[in-house]
């Protein structure tokens, strides 16, 4: 349904965007991934025409994008906007405008989509008079009127409380049975690896990782201790057996150097702490996001 290839962006001397390329499915939902600055937001609104590429193509469901097609996708940006001093129906039904949708049938979509998002008693109050998470909800409906085909989403979940998360993490999966496309920029992996079907992980404008989620875990994921225990957290950064650790305060994240047996770590582990629990699973994709940033020898400058 979308395709980029080869996209090239430069400014002055710092290059946002260094031959992205990937590929969204009709009817998946497509993680673009990255740290902050990594070309994300760039590569979305050169998408999306709202800036021009240096060089490179993006075509939607096979030809190249034209202003007509444009009734056919929808854009959530990080930053959002909507009339803080207007009422939210009249929002609604004035961006539903915006996509020739009549007033009558923009009020009627948006006093459903309401409905869904439990916000039916705030359709006449005025927009600075919502939550930061009202608002967000809001500004996704305005997306929704439309009926778009594709929908991107840049950093959906921020500024979201986790039963609001819960609420869009739903209406995402809703979409998707209803056969739309989703592309949803982040770089909170949990919340991608619960919902990509397949993942582009930029850094330092390059590709990084690309591939259906379960194949890029298989490939570039080998097998994780988790570990929680009870103790002084900062002792396991002595361990000598490890390659690399996520480490909190009471749990940790480990990948132990080659030739390092499970035993003798466990051994060395309940030395220094109280092990709770101890288990080897597949790699978060949290984990590889960070493993991959980390040995991603690119170079360049994070841009946004």
């Amino acid at each position: 349904m979308l395709s980029v290839t080869d996209l090239r962006k430069t400014y002055g001397s710092t290059k946002a965007l260094d031959g992205v390329t990937f590929e969204v499915k009709p009817g998946e939902i497509f993680g673009l991934l990255g740290p902050n600055g990594a070309g994300k937001t760039t590569t979305i609104r050169i998408s999306l025409g709202i800036i021009d590429a240096d060089s490179g193509i993006v075509r939607f469901n096979g030809q190249e994008l034209s202003v007509g097609m444009k009734d056919h996708l929808a854009y959530l940006p990080e930053e959002r906007g909507l009339y803080r001093k207007s009422k939210v129906i009249d929002v609604l039904v004035y961006f539903g405008g915006l996509r020739n949708i009549p007033p009558q049938e923009a009020r009627k979509r948006a006093t459903e989509w309401l409905r869904k998002f439990e916000l039916a008693g705030v359709a006449n109050h005025k927009v600075d008079e919502l939550s930061k998470g009202m608002q967000q909800k809001v500004q996704f409906i305005s997306c929704l009127l439309h009926e778009p085909e594709l929908l991107i989403l840049d950093e959906p979940f921020s500024g979201l409380d986790p039963v609001n998360q819960i609420v869009m993490k739903d209406m995402i999966r809703d979409m998707k049975m209803k056969g739309k496309t989703i592309v949803f920029s982040t770089h909170q992996m949990e919340q991608a690896e619960r919902l990509c079907d397949r993942i582009c992980l930029i850094n330092k404008g390059r590709v990084v990782l690309y591939g259906e989620l379960g194949e890029v875990k298989r490939k570039y994921g080998n097998d994780n201790i988790h570990m929680e225990f009870e103790g002084d957290s900062s002792r396991l950064k002595d361990l000598d057996r490890i390659a690399s650790m996520d480490l909190y305060e009471n749990y940790a994240e480990v990948r132990t150097k080659p030739g390092v047996s499970r035993h003798d770590f466990l051994k060395q582990a309940v030395s220094l702490v109280d092990v709770t629990k101890f288990s080897v699973e597949e790699a978060s994709l949290n984990t590889i996001f960070i493993d991959a940033v980390k040995t991603d020898k690119t170079g360049g400058e994070n841009v946004a």
